[in-house]
């Protein structure tokens, strides 16, 4: 019989289950992690998740939560991480700022949604945009030079929108999207040959 056969394994394995114990699949118990070894685990984890990419509070505070810490504890571990430098949202704001600017040719706007979605505290990010020269300007001009020519088979409304639409996408809108634009379509459109654009400014 099948239960004639698995008694001698039973006696073989020593004591009987207590009732309150979870069972694991082969019949020892699962011993309950301590509330130690939670905050271990969930270290462990943030660790291996900076080591990746930088991280603000806010999404560390996220990465906590997931391993089941309370809110108390989790200011313990944010906390210790910000005073051993491991957790700096100012650093990053910095970073961020930087890279957008220089790899991405982001305006302010766009910067700020960026660091904002980031869980970046408003005056952390505030303080980062303060520290950029007010070139926003020369920075749209420069983005849309690079997209103006790809441009130039289209027609001047069309080149114009579209344009303005990709300078919108980079934090750029208002005057210095709209002279930036115009700017760079009607360099492209002398420089393109007889079938470039040709962009003429209404003002």
């Amino acid at each position: 019989m099948g239960s004639a056969g698995r008694t001698p394994r039973l006696r073989v394995l020593g004591e009987p289950a207590r009732a309150d114990a979870a069972p694991d699949e082969g019949g020892v118990s699962a011993p309950t992690p301590s509330l130690d070894d939670i905050r271990s685990t969930a270290e462990e984890s943030l660790l291996r998740k900076l080591r990746a990419r930088s991280l603000s509070v806010s999404e560390a505070r996220l990465v906590l939560k997931g391993h089941g810490l309370d809110a108390a504890a989790i200011d313990d571990v944010t906390d210790d991480f910000c005073r051993r430098g491991y957790l700096d949202d100012t650093v990053l704001a910095e970073m961020l700022v930087t890279a957008g600017v220089e790899r991405k040719g982001q305006g302010r706007v766009a910067l700020s949604r960026a660091l904002a979605q980031r869980g970046i505290p408003r005056e952390v990010i505030q303080a980062a945009l303060d520290e950029l020269p007010d070139d926003d300007a020369e920075r749209a001009l420069e983005f849309a030079r690079t997209k103006a020519r790809s441009l130039s088979r289209l027609d001047p409304d069309t080149a114009l929108r579209r344009l303005l639409g990709q300078l919108a996408r980079r934090g750029y809108g208002g005057s210095v999207a709209t002279n930036a634009a115009k700017t760079a379509l009607r360099e492209a459109s002398f420089g393109g040959g007889a079938s470039g654009v040709r962009f003429v400014d209404s003002d």
